[in-house]
């Protein structure tokens, strides 16, 4: 008997493919709809929360709904595919909801429709009951559970920060009878008290109860009604801004979205006023800082903003631009950053030599891990032991000439060859701690007078054995560099002491030449340390007992100090994550060269002569 299959055409849901685009995060954007192998937008007429629910629900996110319009998120390219949708929001893709049919509307891409997804935090808002989500009962977010606010000394301050949070121009407190609106209203209640200023941007920043503790019932629940805006939700903190290439999502440069872009702004008059009103709008409630100078990097796309100037007072940073958007004379070397929730730690105890075992070598900034050639930029404060030998100039500013090792509070450990040129006059130089980026003034940054200079007594001009030198900083006894997350110094090894023979962590650090020019933010490298037959087969007499040989001689992987990092350390983590230096950046053929190895002296051979001048 011959085998037969039945084929049903019974088939599943089939959905329209959805995307976002223009947003800052994934959970919000302009919403795009794909037909007939084409990406176009969707007209907002009609367009409202039900509908957002539907296209968040379609793209697997949770949390709160909010619909946008009028090109919120920047005007899309193509055809307008949909118009008039009018969903339920009980649906499970756009696709089954109520709408024209493809390519028929009467729109521009002015009027291209949004959405944000944005994920159930702690302390998320919204108002439900009403008769959309601009009114209502106030719910808040807390343990995975939505629950009430008491009205007990609530205000009209209140009400405003609550309606900025959710995205309205104002708004006020609902004067409907409670008891019509109390039904529904069964879960806990979360707040009492809550008592804000009218600065604040979100709802926790505000002063209140502990979670949970009221002397309320749901007949006291907070109601409110934002003014919807009839023509659009949307918000008037001005164009979207984000915070690109920090460290943390708190810190960046600063990027605003105009015209469909994302851009940059110069940093001409940039402060930290106008600072406070980045952070202020992204949420942020700590000190802020101003960055100059592409701290964070070069950005790419236009430079959309440039001569902002902020009082420190305004809800958004776009109440703070006064000139022309594209206008400016700048390049994106120029970018303008920030530092949200800046704060400033010491860490105790520089003046023995007890504390100083306890805080040497301790990396408390490096939750990340080439100058360098093949090197990249190190994490700030993450290298706390980098400090910088600086020639002075007539004018003061002077210039990077070598790197240095911060071993005490009071002595630097530095290459002898940094003083052939120039001398042993300690009124030429000054040392800079806590630095990162060499033209931006940073809060941990301190440049200090030098008030001795030792080379060692071996070393001569023409070679390069006994290349070592040590800086005696101005300032009391172990009383001169002030100790910080960024300002730290590196343990000594023992006498005799060799890094682990397998130790893949070791590092060198500088300002020096990447390739292309010197870098203006400390650059870092992993090293290999090498046998020291290579660099005795590739250096000869040349390389001593008093020497170490590192670097990378494969073409792809090559890592090389170079002038500008002369002096400076190369370190490697002991068991028990301190951190030592083993050698003192010296001398090579060339940058980055093949067949060409770092050699750096030698650190343990030269510890009794270090203890005795030093008293460490």
């Amino acid at each position: 008997m011959a085998a037969a299959v039945t084929c049903s055409s019974t088939l599943g849901p089939v959905f329209t493919p959805i995307r976002l685009a223009g947003g800052s995060n994934a959970h919000e954007g302009r919403v795009e709809v794909y037909h007939s192998g084409q990406w176009g937008t969707v007209c907002d007429d009609q367009w409202d929360d039900a509908d957002a629910e539907v296209v968040c629900r379609q793209l697997g996110f949770g949390g709160v709904a909010r619909a946008w319009s009028q090109a919120y998120f920047g005007e899309g390219s193509g055809p307008v595919l949909l118009d008039e949708v009018q969903c339920t929001g009980n649906e499970l893709s756009i696709e089954q909801c109520p709408k024209s049919s493809w390519r028929e509307h009467n729109c521009g891409h002015k009027e291209d429709a949004g959405v944000s997804c944005t994920p159930l935090t702690e302390g998320a808002l919204r108002l439900t009951g009403g008769k959309g989500s601009h009114e209502g009962r106030l719910e808040v977010y807390h343990a995975g559970q939505w629950g009430t606010v008491c009205d007990d000394g609530w205000t009209e301050l209140n009400t405003q920060v609550v309606c900025w949070q959710l995205g309205f121009k104002y708004g006020k407190s609902a004067g409907m009878e409670k008891e019509s609106h109390s039904e529904g209203s069964s879960g806990p209640i979360w707040l009492d008290d809550v008592i804000c200023s009218g600065k604040e941007t979100n709802l926790l920043q505000c002063s209140w109860r502990e979670w949970g503790k009221h002397d309320c019932n749901h007949q006291e629940d907070v109601r409110l009604i934002c003014h919807p805006e009839n023509d659009s939700h949307k918000r008037t903190l001005g164009p979207p801004i984000r915070l690109m290439d920090g460290e943390n999502k708190k810190e960046g440069r600063v990027e605003i979205f105009i015209n469909g872009q994302w851009g940059t702004i110069c940093d001409d008059g940039w402060s930290d006023k106008d600072a406070a009103v980045v952070c202020r709008q992204l949420g942020y409630k700590g000190p802020a800082r101003a960055r100059t100078m592409a701290y964070f990097g070069e950005g790419k796309g236009p430079i959309h903003v440039d001569n902002i100037k902020c009082t420190g007072n305004e809800r958004s940073l776009a109440d703070c631009i006064k000139q022309d958007i594209g206008m400016h004379n700048c390049r994106h070397s120029e970018d303008a950053g920030v530092i949200c929730d800046h704060l400033s730690k010491k860490v105790p105890g520089n003046s023995n030599k007890d504390s100083l075992a306890s805080v040497c070598g301790l990396r408390l900034l490096h939750r990340r891990q080439k100058r360098i050639i093949g090197g990249k930029n190190s994490l700030r404060g993450g290298w706390p032991w980098q400090v910088a030998l600086r020639l002075k100039s007539s004018h003061g500013d002077g210039r990077l000439l070598c790197g240095a090792t911060l071993i005490s509070s009071c002595w630097v450990l530095t290459a002898a060859h940094c003083f052939k040129r120039y001398g042993n006059n300690t009124r030429n130089y000054v040392v800079r701690v806590g630095d990162y980026h060499t033209l931006v003034l940073e809060e941990y940054e301190e440049e200090i007078g030098v008030q001795e200079i030792v080379v060692h007594k071996d070393y001569r001009p023409d070679s390069s054995d006994y290349d070592i030198a040590l800086v005696r900083l101005q300032g009391p006894e172990e009383q001169c560099a002030r100790f910080s997350t960024h300002v730290l110094p590196a343990c000594l090894p023992l006498r005799r002491e060799r890094p682990q023979k397998t130790a893949p962590n070791c590092f060198i650090t500088g300002w020096g030449d990447t390739g292309r020019s010197y870098s203006r933010t400390l650059q870092q490298a992993a090293i290999p340390l090498l046998p020291k037959r290579v660099c005795e087969e590739r250096y000869k007499r040349r390389f001593t007992g008093r020497m170490l040989c590192a670097g990378n001689v494969q073409e792809q992987k090559r890592v090389d100090s170079c002038q500008g990092d002369s002096g400076g350390p190369l370190m490697c983590e002991r068991p028990g994550e301190s951190w030592a230096v083993y050698g003192v950046t010296s001398w090579g053929y060339g940058c980055g060269v093949k067949d060409s190895p770092g050699v750096y002296t030698k650190v343990s051979s030269f510890i009794p002569w270090i203890k005795s001048l030093t008293k460490l």
